[in-house]
């Protein structure tokens, strides 16, 4: 199938115009990212967002991997000798993998099978006599075909029975037909392993369970499923078997006879043995695959708020790890994020030393004119909390609780060990807590996402898919919210489109060993960046301070003429032209559209200029618990502020200021039905949470929004 014929197939499954589809794959197999693209070939897609163009590259890419299995088939059948012109057709023709590889089934080598066994026996013309149904006296005919291998009547129709069985398995049309019977009747059933009821007690909810399995969630089929890996449950998927027999038989039985008896017995024992476990295994395949999808994009969308979560910015931060017998480790960073001093106090049991740990806070906060502190949200978290609201600060000093997830894989790493070579983890934890409160994004892609806690059965998923998906989300972010090139880690530069992991280094020794870059022109000087890697890369990093303020921009270098003209037709310089809402709101944009630049870029131009590099990410804002610290301390009925921590298909976490964050399940998220909790809730959200229940033993907390007011903000 040609390129053309895939464009037109993705075009229209996805709603889209072809020359939209055609230059975005253009545009894809000439190396430019998704971010690119979105961002500055806005007239070349018709201003497709992220989201659709990473849809044409799985489509397109989809019809390609067909293409590939197509001419694998083509070539396995044509040197078996069995290609024949309309059967060629019919795999041409194919346009899903499972349609293909019906059609290939006869064909596919296989170990020796019962039926290949009676075929060698010679059964095979028997076998067609009996299918055709127009034989009574069997006895008589199968006597033809006895000989040595064959020594009984018996053992002939048995063999030629099993011959038509795998004829039956392998029919393309009853597979079609049983394959639509399992979409629409196909039931899961879970049972407990007998003698595993007391040790898999987590996984009760499923020990005697059954629902159709087109109505199964996501969530709930991963859980069965991992119940099942851990040797707790049984599960099976499977139809009414008399529906399934009901279909074959009104396929195959075409008489009333000796001979129809016979294939009778070949149907059942075709269902049985060979049909119910293959279709079971597919839909069990499918269903996987599709609940895969469904967590994958739920992790990946709670992985974006998260590193879009609100930065606090460039501000001297006082940064705790908090912690009872071993201490408070606190460390103090300047606006750049540079550790400058580190220590450890010891404020609650068993030492409680509150009046010298009160004095050293007090003594760090002025030596090094903090602005802002940030306290892990782990171990004695909010008896810290509470320890510094005893504190009298000469300024207005914010306090804020920082997740914790993931700081001690970061602080363990060989980045960490890198950046700080004479300071343990604990200070490394330390320091990436407050890394995360002045900049969320800039210190989680330092973590592996899948350690960061904001997904549900990321161990259960395709890894390989996980992986690549949060790789996305992390690149769409970081270039969403773009990168300062002189104060940016490799890790962070990592991720800026068209760069990857030698040429951010690159950039980071180029800046090692020469300076702070002065223009993005620069950039060009840095070892291996191309033409190419710099025009994927540019609109992206940012140069504060630059002589050309449009290298601090998302303006494109490719577009600086544009601007500098516009701000030459005003009578002023670009620096001029950004300050001057006025002068912007005279510039008339239909003079400069050109085969090129369109009306897209030049609104995009307009915007940019107005806030240059302006950053997406909403406000931080401040926030308290209420006074409850255990689960005892909860009461049925009482209304708390929360903050929500993880984002699921059945509903949301919320942390409300104890160890056990509490479950607000989607039927007690809004007073109007709701199929996704995502779209009343973001990652980090303050909201307001009433006590349902709590189930000390279970370590459960039951939360509702009905009857409670979100608060605006984000931690």
């Amino acid at each position: 199938m040609g390129a053309n014929k895939h464009i037109e197939i993705v075009a229209k499954k996805l709603g889209l115009h072809e020359w939209q589809v055609e230059n975005t794959i253009r545009l894809m197999d000439g190396g430019a990212t998704i971010p690119f693209i979105s961002r500055y070939r806005k007239e070349m897609t018709g201003s497709l967002d992220e989201v659709k163009l990473m849809q044409i590259k799985e489509e397109y890419d989809r019809l390609k991997e067909l293409d590939a299995r197509r001419e694998s088939v083509l070539k396995s059948i044509e040197e078996q000798e069995k290609m024949t012109p309309e059967l060629r057709q019919k795999i041409e023709a194919a346009v899903t993998m499972a349609e293909l590889e019906d059609i290939y089934l006869p064909y596919r080598p296989k170990r020796r099978t019962r039926a290949t066994i009676a075929r060698e026996k010679g059964l095979e013309p028997l076998a067609v006599i009996i299918l055709d149904q127009k034989e009574n006296d069997l006895s008589l005919k199968a006597e033809e075909y006895l000989n040595d291998d064959v020594t009984t009547v018996e053992d002939a129709l048995a063999g030629a029975s099993d011959i038509i069985a795998e004829w039956i398995n392998e029919d393309e049309n009853v597979r079609k037909q049983l394959r639509y019977l399992f979409e629409k009747e196909a039931v899961i059933y879970s049972r407990v392993v007998k003698g595993k009821e007391a040790e898999g007690i987590k996984y009760s909810d499923y020990y005697d369970w059954s629902e159709p399995l087109k109505k199964c969630p996501s969530h709930r089929l991963l859980a069965m499923r991992r119940g099942e890996d851990e040797g707790f449950l049984r599960l099976s998927v499977e139809p009414v078997e008399e529906n399934a027999l009901d279909i074959l038989n009104h396929i195959f039985i075409k008489e009333r006879n000796a001979s129809s008896g016979i294939v009778a017995v070949a149907v059942k024992d075709s269902w049985k043995r060979l049909l119910s476990s293959s279709m079971e295994t597919e839909f069990r395949n499918i269903t996987k695959g599709k609940a895969d999808i469904e967590a994958i994009m739920v992790f990946a969308e709670n992985l974006r708020q998260l590193l879009l979560g609100s930065p606090l910015g460039e501000k001297t931060v006082l940064a705790i790890d908090p912690g009872f017998r071993s201490g408070c480790k606190v460390v103090c960073l300047d606006r750049q994020g540079n550790l400058i001093h580190n220590e450890t106090i010891y404020p609650h049991p068993p030492q409680n030393e509150t009046a010298m740990s009160i004095k050293k806070i007090l003594s760090l906060v002025n030596a090094y004119k903090i602005e802002a502190i940030a306290i892990g949200n782990g171990t004695a978290s909010r008896e810290t909390e509470d320890f510094m609201k005893w504190i009298k600060f000469e300024n207005d000093i914010q306090v804020f609780v920082v997740s914790e997830a993931g700081a001690s894989i970061y602080s363990a790493s060989k980045a960490a060990r890198d950046e700080f070579p004479d300071y343990d983890v604990t200070v490394r934890g330390a320091v990436s807590i407050g890394r995360r409160l002045m900049d969320p994004l800039a210190e989680l892609v330092k973590i592996d996402p899948k350690s960061i806690g904001v997904g549900q059965y990321q161990h259960d998923v395709d890894q390989q898919k996980l992986q690549k998906s949060l790789d996305d989300v992390v690149m769409s972010c970081v270039n969403a919210v773009g990168v300062e090139v002189n104060t940016s880690s490799s890790h962070l530069l990592t991720y800026v489109s068209g760069l990857g992991p030698q040429l951010a280094q690159n950039i980071v020794d180029y800046r090692a060993e020469n300076g702070p870059f002065k223009s993005r022109e620069e950039l060009l000087k840095v070892k291996r960046m191309g033409a190419k890697a710099f025009e994927q890369s540019a609109g992206f990093l940012r140069i504060r301070n630059a002589e050309n303020p449009l290298d601090a921009s998302a303006v494109h270098p490719e577009s600086y003429h544009v601007v500098e003209q516009m701000s030459k037709d005003m009578g002023c310089d670009v620096k001029e032209l950004i300050t001057d809402d006025n002068k912007r709101k005279e510039i008339k944009l239909d003079r400069y559209i050109t085969p090129v630049t369109g009306l897209p870029t030049l609104k995009d131009l307009m915007e940019e200029l107005a806030k240059p590099g302006r950053d997406p990410r909403s406000k931080i804002k401040e926030f308290r618990f209420a006074d409850v610290h255990t689960m005892e301390d909860l009461i049925q009925g009482m209304i708390v502020p929360g903050i929500v921590t993880n984002i699921t298909k059945f509903g949301a976490f919320v942390d409300i200021g104890i160890k056990q964050d509490g479950l607000v399940h989607i039927s007690n998220m809004s007073k109007t039905y709701i199929s996704d909790p995502s779209t009343v809730v973001k990652l980090h959200q303050h909201v307001m949470v009433k006590v349902l229940a709590v189930d000390i033993e279970r370590k459960r907390i039951q939360l509702s929004m009905k009857d409670s007011t979100p608060l605006q903000g984000s931690s």
